[in-house]
């Protein structure tokens, strides 16, 4: 029986969550919003050093586990801004001083995939669609590799400025997702036309953002109808790219991950492909698809068993990893 305390800062979201044999016993979090613009780096760092003591006593209370208890911490080492994941490093590490303990370096992109496994999925294509990142990622030869990803930015960043340039504060998903259920008849024969961009299983969301700011520049469109015009003409270009995927791996299980994976119109279409081709489409509950220190603490447990971590006496050598790739971490646990 292992009890393993998980911390997640990557971006927007502080998280503390407290897994025990493959169970999430807590999974709180706090986020990082504006009301205008997108997140500055220094601010969301503060607002994750601000709640991190609050919500370190809320995981524990709510998971009926007390500090001494906790065997080893996972924390999410990057990608991310790298601000927000020196403030989780430098937590982490007070907490194995104080505590004791060893500690597991995770990879946020890595554990959307992992957390997949409460689902029942076994060894699926993910799906990756959150804020920085937007990738078509499966398990072969010892590692997770990158089938197809964007070229320029990630889906939910190239949401999030679409909602800033029309005045919508952060996180603009959820909004335009709104905004989209209220898209006028036309539109929904018609669609507005925006770039479909897409070469292989990698994307491009440039040009389609920079057409959707003309268009509503222009004064001529609702951004109703632009924001459902834009989820039929994106979340299909990530369909795509998933169904080629499936077929180039031969693999029978598409697995959604990220934040974006929250928008039930992406569920839908992907639920839709999958019925289609004969495979079976997994999706996590929201409070995993979204950042969360849950799939940190899960992926943390596994790695920990595998006894792949790092010794207490090590911990004050690590260092984040803001840009480091899913398909840089070797899959020795599996």
């Amino acid at each position: 029986m292992v009890v393993v305390l998980g911390i997640e800062s990557t971006a927007h979201t502080f998280g503390i969550a407290i897994v025990k044999d493959g169970r999430v016993l807590s999974n709180v979090r706090d986020m990082y919003t504006t009301e205008k613009g997108g997140i500055v780096p220094l601010d969301s760092a503060k607002h994750h050093r601000e709640v991190a003591p609050r919500l370190l006593a809320q995981a524990l209370e709510k998971a009926c586990i007390r500090e001494n208890e906790i065997e080893v911490i996972a924390f999410s080492q990057g990608p991310g801004i790298a601000p927000c994941l020196l403030f989780g490093l430098n937590f982490t590490k007070e907490l194995s001083s104080r505590l004791g303990l060893p500690v597991v370096p995770v990879n946020h992109c890595v554990a959307h995939l992992e957390i997949g496994r409460l689902t029942g999925a076994k060894d699926p294509v993910l799906l990756y669609a959150s804020g920085a990142n937007t990738q078509i990622i499966a398990y072969a030869a010892g590692k997770y590799r990158v089938f197809g990803e964007t070229l320029d930015l990630g889906v939910g960043n190239f949401i999030d400025t679409f909602a800033r340039h029309a005045g919508i504060g952060f996180p603009g998903g959820p909004k335009i997702a709104a905004l989209a259920e209220q898209a006028s008849e036309e539109v929904k024969k018609n669609l507005i036309e925006l770039p479909y961009s897409i070469k292989g299983m990698d994307v491009a969301f440039s040009g389609a953002q920079t057409k959707l700011k003309q268009l509503l520049d222009s004064g001529k469109y609702k951004i109703e109808d632009l924001s459902y015009s834009m989820q039929e003409t994106i979340f299909p270009m990530l369909i795509e790219a998933s169904e080629r995927a499936l077929a180039h791996t031969g693999k029978t299980e598409l697995l959604i991950g990220g934040g974006v994976g929250c928008n039930k119109r992406l569920q839908e279409m992907a639920r839709i492909m999958c019925e289609e081709r004969g495979c079976v489409f997994f999706v996590p509950e929201n409070q995993f698809l979204v950042d969360n220190a849950g799939m940190i603490a899960f992926l943390g447990e596994i790695m920990f068993k595998r006894r792949v971590y790092t010794k207490l006496e090590d911990v004050k050598n690590l260092d984040i990893k803001p840009r480091e790739r899913t398909d840089d971490i070797e899959v020795s646990w599996k």
